[in-house]
């Protein structure tokens, strides 16, 4: 998963700096109006199938829209996400320029994927909402939000780890939310490994106990879905003050 910068600068730097060249569909400086006006592939039928179905029933992905909403960025479908095809084994990514979620229709083929993918973007459109992140310029910002969005949104959850053949480690959930975001930070910045360790280091406790909205770390969909119905429980309590 990627972010992109929400800044302007020249196109060729943009594309070789900030991962641009992952989306060759992205046309900088303009939004894609609507994920339905083009044609309707059969990779594009699914993945906007897929995508309806994650925003309709994923725990996640609704406790997030409902955050969104009540902090003033409320999320449309038409709008803020589109079906692409990318580069190489990319997922998804968040361009900030747009505040528009890009879903790699080539790259996603099940449900399940999909809805970590659209879990892991909306949490970086939230923290773009909520705290006017400075993608490009502050790379602290970026590893923050990384991290966030390996943490909450399932990618290091036991079942996936153990279908990737990662487990048994001590602190592995930590191990493995530190890896990703590190991985999407060399992804998308042109620098050291070393300099991206650094970053994170720095930015890992704090970013790592931020639970906004969820509260607590979803570890599975159950606590997904607990995490969703305390917010929406946290609501109906707030509008009866």
């Amino acid at each position: 998963m990627r972010t992109f910068p929400n800044y302007t600068m020249d196109q060729t730097k943009q594309e070789e700096e900030c991962g641009y060249d992952l989306f060759p569909e992205r046309n900088q400086g303009e939004y894609k109006k609507s994920v339905f006006t083009k044609t309707f592939f059969t990779f594009q039928h699914k993945c906007q199938a897929m995508l309806h179905f994650a925003m309709e029933t994923s725990p996640y992905a609704k406790l997030l829209l409902g955050a969104m909403k009540n902090s003033g960025c409320k999320v449309f479908k038409e709008r803020h996400f589109s079906c692409e095809d990318c580069s190489g084994t990319v997922s998804g990514g968040f361009d900030a320029a747009s505040s528009q979620i890009v879903l790699c229709q080539n790259n996603i083929h099940q449900q399940s994927h999909m809805n970590r993918v659209v879990t892991h973007e909306l949490i970086h459109s939230f923290d773009h909402c909520r705290a006017h992140v400075d993608w490009f310029n502050n790379l602290r910002h970026l590893a923050c939000s990384e991290i966030r969005a390996a943490n909450l949104s399932g990618d290091c959850s036991f079942i996936n780890e153990v279908s990737r053949l990662n487990f048994g480690l001590k602190e592995h959930h930590q191990e493995c939310v530190r890896g990703r975001a590190l991985r999407s930070i060399l992804a998308v910045r042109k620098i050291s490994r070393e300099e991206a360790e650094k970053i994170v280091d720095e930015v890992f406790d704090s970013c790592f106990n931020d639970h906004a909205p969820f509260g607590r770390i979803p570890h599975s969909k159950e606590d997904a879905k607990f995490a969703y119905r305390d917010y929406m429980n946290k609501d109906r309590y707030y509008a009866n003050l």
